[in-house]
């Protein structure tokens, strides 16, 4: 018989289909097999825990970043409202910015394109972590979002971050101190609280040591950057665990946003890369009364001029020092009143000492002594407590109404005196609308400064009751 022959008389007797019967079982698990090495790396990204992906994500930006590069020519702000709709107090602001970095982008992601920016550079057609987007979406804590989504932005495109009442003193290419190269620099911040002595206080402790965040400047994909995302993930995860519900639904008082997503956390994240990079044991001793610029690793820390001047502590002087570089009007700074911090019903908030020493000294005595007083002397001495509060609020409240009624009167004068060079009426009209808005902006100012403080004092009476 022909070979011919005997391989149709074979395939036509069935042995062929018996054969891809019996090895059928095995041919499917070796496709299954590679299904799922192929793609094991999408379904761990999918797991939604905050730090299996690090690892992998740090051995890819070995791989591209690239240190001798210079910081991306762009400014970032986050706000409620997009620039068009600013309030003429923000305007004047943001204007700071741009005149000064003519050069440079000028960005405000707000309220409403937020998410999308997180989606956009963090789902699936970005760096693909499902676990950030799933987060960012979930938040209700307003100042938790305004601290990742710095982090997300400075990590994924660098720049300048500057919270939205920061106002540019200088402009952004004479940062640099001219003894040190740009391209040996990752990270430029400045020391912003530096009270060490009250670093063992109860309160004041965690917040005694602490760089800026308010204002900071970054190239993109820097490993601390994304070591601090981790850690904000982390973090919110414990608590959410902590408190028995979700992410959207957390409580927080003051001093667990301080540490778990603001200052305190930012710099302890810096404080770790520095070590990691110089593998040197890394103390606030070395930023102590910093007089000159420091670099350590690929980190420059700027004195507590550059970027923190005129606070009243911490050796900061005044907005005239040739070092500072910007100045904080801290009137966007309303999310204290949303998270209650312990005050005494009679002797009020440590806090409210600015780091003087004799202050919290007779703080730390007057509240340690304060039940060893008869019941009429506690409630004389929190009456006083009481009404001095009130002067001292309704005295600030008439300052900021006076000096918003100055910068008002301010701007109207150099509008009519531009309102009267124009002629034409359709340019009058246009005067005269800006005219009512700047009018109506004043008044909101006062008006929304008197609100956040009473938020704040029922949100002390809150934390008192508790």
């Amino acid at each position: 018989m022909s070979t011919k022959m005997q391989i149709a008389t074979w395939i036509s007797g069935g042995r062929f289909r018996k054969q891809i019967r019996r090895a059928l079982p095995l041919y499917i698990t070796i496709i299954l097999l590679f299904v799922i090495v192929t793609q094991i790396d999408h379904i761990q990204r999918y797991q939604n825990k905050p730090g299996d992906y690090l690892k992998k994500l740090m051995a890819y930006q070995s791989k591209t970043h690239t240190p001798n590069t210079k910081f991306p020519k762009k400014i970032w702000q986050t706000w409620k409202v997009d620039p068009l709709d600013f309030e003429e107090r923000e305007s004047t602001r943001a204007r700071s910015w741009t005149k000064m970095n003519t050069g440079y982008r000028y960005e405000v992601l707000t309220d409403g394109n937020d998410l999308d920016y997180v989606e956009t550079h963090f789902g699936p057609e970005g760096e693909n972590r499902p676990d950030i987007v799933e987060t960012y979406r979930t938040l209700n804590a307003t100042i938790i979002k305004a601290d990742l989504l710095r982090y997300l932005v400075m990590y994924v495109e660098g720049g300048v971050y500057a919270d939205i009442d920061v106002e540019a003193l200088k402009p952004v290419h004479e940062w640099m101190p001219k003894n040190i190269s740009e391209h040996d620099v990752g990270l430029m911040i400045s020391v912003e609280i530096d009270e060490p002595t009250f670093a063992n206080h109860t309160i004041l402790g965690q917040k005694s040591q602490s760089f800026c965040q308010w204002t900071f400047m970054c190239k993109p994909r820097q490993p601390v950057m994304l070591r601090l995302i981790e850690h904000v993930l982390h973090w919110l995860n414990e608590v959410a665990q902590s408190q028995n519900t979700d992410i959207a639904h957390i409580t927080l008082n003051f001093d667990e946003v301080i540490t778990g997503t603001g200052p305190s956390a930012f710099t302890g994240a810096i404080m770790r890369e520095m070590q990691a990079q110089t593998k040197e044991t890394v103390s606030w001793d070395m930023f102590h009364a910093l007089q000159e610029p420091r670099l350590v690793g690929n980190i420059l820390v700027m004195t507590v001029e550059a970027f923190a001047a005129g606070q009243g502590h911490s050796n900061s002087g005044n907005h005239d020092n040739p070092k500072a570089l910007i100045k904080h009007h801290y009137h966007a700074s309303l999310w204290p009143s949303r998270h209650p911090r312990y005050s005494h019903p009679a002797f009020g908030m440590v806090e409210e000492c600015n780091w003087n020493r004799e202050c919290v000294e007779a703080w730390n005595h007057n509240t340690t002594h304060f039940d060893e007083n008869d019941d009429a002397t506690k409630e004389r001495l929190i009456k006083e407590h009481e009404a001095a509060t009130k002067e001292k609020q309704d005295k600030e409240d008439a300052e900021r109404a006076q000096h918003d009624k100055e910068h008002a009167d301010k701007l109207l004068e150099e509008l009519g005196a531009a309102c009267r060079r124009r002629r034409k009426p359709c340019i009058r009209r246009k005067c005269a609308k800006k005219k009512t808005l700047i009018e109506t902006g004043s008044r909101k100012d006062s008006k929304s400064s008197r609100q956040s403080r009473a938020q704040e004092k029922m949100h002390r009476v809150r934390s008192n009751r508790r």
